[in-house]
């Protein structure tokens, strides 16, 4: 059964609530694929060690069964709430997660890991392959969303979890959190889907395509690999950066922030960053250096292009034939580029294969970006989905 709803409240992107953080965070680290026990990806290729960097939030209760697990979208990392000694710099998803949120971490056991191929201690192309004792570059195996799910599954089995009360993702995380239930729909009691996609459109990927050619094309590339020589294509993922930012954000979002206004002390026709748009795109890009890798960048945005799960949906009837899993799929009235109709795609089959699913388009002026910040109607939905039901007859409501 599917219901789909339109919430029209336009909301102020601040919320008005200020529940407190997780506090003080740290990341852990984990081999979870060893020589011995390698990680068998969907392509045949066989990858060890896998390291695996977390953090968690919140306390597994005795039966194991509080666990929510975080997948993050295509620049994030397991750092997803509380600080690491800066209550400035928070988790990239501290809005949502904490005490009294919507992912309440005084009722959930909270997981994020760094995604396999990542840059922030899960192994990906920067690690070293022990074969050569250098980085990997493009030597790393490509591999697919199912790949990143199976990591998942091992982590929480190091964790002693193995049923989740919920998986939530937004973007690419979102592509997980769908894909995992698929595969295994005995191990998720909800999915929640935020501005995701089954499968990427041809403008989608032609950004990404876009964003890939200024990477490889930087002189300082050297085909991935360039950790040791000291030049890094730095130019090329700026640029690249710069015009996924863009595809993020709203038309009304830049128009209200920066309209057409000048950097103060312009004083005239240059090719200078005059425009404050100009300034913050550059922001974005260098910021950006600091804390991710090209090759990274590469190998990630490649896993979203060809991610199409519902390729054979005879195939995915029978694999949610039966689930108990129930569906929130949320998109945002001002995204485009995962825009509504990417949620109704996948509300559609999903509800076509016998599941229990809720879509809801919500109001937000700031585009793609909106699932991470504080948009209340969103964070509302989320919360009354998470809910604790209490009456069998509340399957057949749906909520969000």
């Amino acid at each position: 059964m599917t219901s789909t709803r339109r919430l029209r409240r336009r909301p102020s992107p601040r919320s008005s609530e200020r529940p407190g953080s997780v506090g003080p965070a740290r990341t852990e680290r984990v081999v979870l694929f060893t020589e011995d026990d390698p990680l068998l990806l969907e392509s045949g290729e066989r990858l060890a060690p896998v390291e695996v960097a977390y953090e968690t939030y919140g306390e597994l209760d005795g039966s194991a069964s509080n666990a929510v697990f975080v997948c993050h979208a295509l620049t994030g990392d397991a750092h997803a709430a509380g600080h690491h000694g800066d209550p400035s710099r928070v988790g990239w998803w501290d809005s949502l997660i904490g005490p009294g949120k919507p992912v309440d971490t005084e009722r959930f056991y909270v997981v994020c890991a760094n995604l396999l191929g990542g840059c922030q201690g899960t192994t990906g192309p920067s690690s070293i392959d022990p074969a050569t004792g250098r980085p990997y570059g493009l030597r790393f195996p490509l591999f697919t969303v199912r790949d990143l799910v199976s990591v998942h599954r091992a982590l929480l089995g190091h964790l002693g979890v193995r049923r989740l009360a919920a998986a939530v993702g937004g973007s690419l995380g979102g592509m997980q959190v769908l894909q995992w239930a698929i595969d295994h729909p005995d191990e998720l009691d909800t999915a929640l889907l935020v501005c995701a996609s089954a499968s990427l459109s041809a403008q989608n990927i032609a950004f990404s395509a876009v964003a890939r050619a200024s990477i490889t094309r930087d002189e300082h590339f050297n085909g991935g690999d360039y950790y040791a020589n000291g030049n890094r294509p730095h130019v090329g993922l700026a640029v690249a950066r710069m015009m996924a930012h863009l595809t993020y954000v709203s038309e009304t979002s830049l128009e209200r922030r920066f309209g057409r206004r000048q950097r103060d002390g312009t004083t005239g026709y240059s090719f200078d960053a005059d425009f404050e748009i100009e300034h913050y795109l550059e922001h974005q890009g260098r910021s950006f250096l600091e804390r991710f890798d090209a090759n990274t960048y590469l190998y990630l945005s490649r896993v979203m292009d060809y991610f199409d799960p519902f390729a054979d949906e005879e195939a995915v009837r029978r694999r949610l034939d039966g689930s108990p899993t129930r569906f929130l799929v949320l998109s945002f009235d001002t995204d485009w580029r995962f825009d509504t109709s990417h949620s109704l795609e996948i509300a559609r089959v999903l509800a076509a294969a016998g599941a229990e699913v809720t879509q809801t388009e919500i109001a937000s002026p700031h585009g793609h970006d909106s699932f991470l910040l504080p948009v209340e109607a969103y964070h509302e939905a989320i919360r009354s989905f998470l809910a604790p039901r209490t009456k069998p007859d509340d399957r057949r409501d749906g909520s969000g």
